[in-house]
Order: C-alpha cells, then structure tokens, then sequence
C-alpha cells in the first residue's frame, strides 16, 4: 500500500476515535440530517482546505470546490451544472443563511486565464472554465498593464471572486432570499504569502483583513 494512502487511513481512525468515540451525541444528529448554515464555494487547491481555514467541524460547512472557486452565471439548458445544482440544493433545500466565495494567492486556475495553459498539457476543461472570469482579466490587463504579473494575477484572483458573487445574483431564488434578508454573501480572499484572510468591503471597494 502506498504510504499516502497508508497515512489516510491512519488519519480516518483518528477521525473516528475524535468524532465518533468523544463525540457521538453530534453524529447522532448528523446521521438523520444536515443543517448548515454556511456554503462555502472554494478552490480545488489543495493548500486551501475550508475546514481546516475556518476550524469547522463535520456539519458546519457546506462546501463547493472547482478550479478557481468560480461561480457561473445561471443557465437553464440540457448541460450538466454542478455548481448551480449544488447552489440550489444549499440555498433552496438546506435554507443556508450566508454563501461565501473563498478565493487565494497563486490560484492556478487565475494563473492559466492570465496568462493560458502551458505548453504540452491538455487545457480542454479548464481553459474554457476559468472563462467565466474572462471580465476580470480584461480589466486587470486594462487598469494594470504596466504592473508585474504576480500583481496582475493578484488583481485578478480577487475580481474573480467580484465576478462570482455578482454570478451568485442571476439565480432567482438566491436574489429572493437577500433582497428578503434570509441570504448573507461574503467575498473572502486567503493569501498564503502571510497567512491572512481578507473580506470584501463593499462600501470602501476593497479587501480588508479579517480580525
């Protein structure tokens, strides 16, 4: 057995010794049902766990991850939409009451929209994804071309995460829910360089840091 998957295991009995053992009265709930509060849309990076950031147990999150923490705009067609089902089955089913787009430093999915997939690798899936950022990108290239490109991707990192939640309000029954003050969304970015986790300020257009 290889000695990654060896160490999963491992880590699994912990998980039940801590969760199962100590804690069984709270997986006697979770075992008839959930109730979140908290979407959480997060990249696929494996450097940005979402309940590991946020010390959130079994049950305290509901959680969405793809290449780049995108949210696309809402389509009601014959494709397969994995993350518009799981926006509705979260916002209409489970009745959350905050959605947050969590966004990071050195996100490789905003790297390949900036600057394209590298040379010799399939891009097929996730040049056309991160396409739902392509606003983003164009303003950075606008507003910042004479800036180098870890600033330029930074820009675009956090427009991208603009992008989603102004993407969160196409869906008609998401835009009910906040007009109607049951529905909070949140624009949080997770820099890995210094470990700090910034919140969008509307009202001041910017990203400040959190606590």
């Amino acid at each position: 057995m290889a000695q990654e998957i060896a160490r999963f295991i491992a880590g699994f009995k912990k998980f039940q010794q801590q969760y199962f053992d100590s804690e069984e009265r709270c997986f006697e709930l979770l075992r008839r049902e959930q109730n979140p509060k908290v979407l959480l849309i997060g990249c696929s990076d494996s450097r940005v766990d979402p309940a590991i950031l946020t010390g959130c147990a079994p049950g305290e999150l509901f959680v969405v991850r793809n290449v780049a923490n995108l949210v696309p705009p809402c389509e009601d067609d014959s494709h397969f939409h994995g993350v518009s089902a799981a926006l509705e089955y979260a916002v209409c089913h489970l009745e959350v009451e905050h959605i947050i787009i969590l966004g990071h430093s050195g996100c490789g999915g905003i790297n390949a929209l900036m600057h394209g997939i590298p040379k010799g690798r399939p891009g097929n899936f996730i040049g056309k994804w991160v396409q739902i950022a392509h606003k983003g990108r164009q303003r950075v290239l606008e507003e910042l071309a004479e800036k180098e490109p870890e600033k330029q991707n930074r820009a675009c990192e956090q427009a991208a995460i603009l992008i989603s939640l102004e993407n969160l309000l196409t869906f008609p029954w998401i835009t009910g829910r906040v007009r109607d003050g049951k529905l909070l969304l949140h624009g949080w970015y997770f820099d890995i360089q210094d470990g700090q986790l910034y919140s969008y300020a509307p009202e001041r257009a910017a990203f400040e840091p959190l606590g």
